[in-house]
């Protein structure tokens, strides 16, 4: 019986965790890591150099956040499915890498036997979310922030003054303190760092 070689390519920013999960799955005779990557960007441009049958992407990463590496591969190499491993289970993040078409998604307390399984299940075009991460989405509800402001908050996260956030987003300084302020008014935040950490903690940015 001729059993099908899976490839795989590994991001994630933690270098200890990534080489010891490419060492792991290593020892599977189905699962070849043929790529590892550090970054968002660096993740897409593997992708690209390599064709891996499933991309297992870190939902934090610098450059670029799992959910938009997943968006562009979804865009660019269709064939290649997604599964992301998180620490950070909340409920907008689930929400959006479904949207994004990830098949898998997953705490970093799963064992790397059961991420072998998991990756073998995605590849196999089913889906796998990780039961409790579904329970918390569900119970969350959906964001009340319009993408828009919640596009104006995530560049606002850093500190960042009213004009600087403006020429990010390409908008005018009044439409950016009209956007924060709505969206600080829907979170119930006092002022627009309140209103990113809660949309932060929600998963909402």
């Amino acid at each position: 019986m001729t059993t099908t070689t899976v490839r795989v390519l590994l991001a994630d920013d933690e270098h200890l965790i990534r080489g010891a999960l490419a060492a792991l799955l290593s020892l599977e005779d189905d699962l070849v890591v043929v790529a590892e990557a550090a970054t968002g960007p660096e993740a897409l441009a593997m992708a690209r150099a390599h064709a891996p049958d499933v991309a297992v992407l870190d939902l934090q990463m610098p450059g670029a956040d799992g959910v938009k590496v997943a968006t562009s591969l979804r865009a660019e190499l269709p064939a290649c499915k997604v599964l992301i491993v998180t620490s950070h289970g909340r409920p907008g993040h689930l929400k959006r890498a479904l949207a994004a078409g990830v098949r898998g998604f997953v705490p970093k307390t799963v064992s790397a036997q059961r991420l072998a399984e998991l990756i073998r299940t995605v590849h196999a075009g089913n889906r796998y979310v990780d039961p409790e991460l579904a329970a918390d989405a569900i119970s969350a509800g959906d964001s009340p922030l319009t993408a828009r402001e919640a596009e104006v908050l995530e560049h606002a996260a850093d500190g960042a003054p009213v004009s600087e956030i403006a020429e990010r987003a390409a908008l005018a300084e009044g439409t950016v303190r009209n956007y924060l302020s709505s969206a600080a008014s829907k979170l119930g935040a006092e002022n627009r760092h309140t209103a990113v950490r809660i949309a932060r903690e929600r998963g909402w940015v």
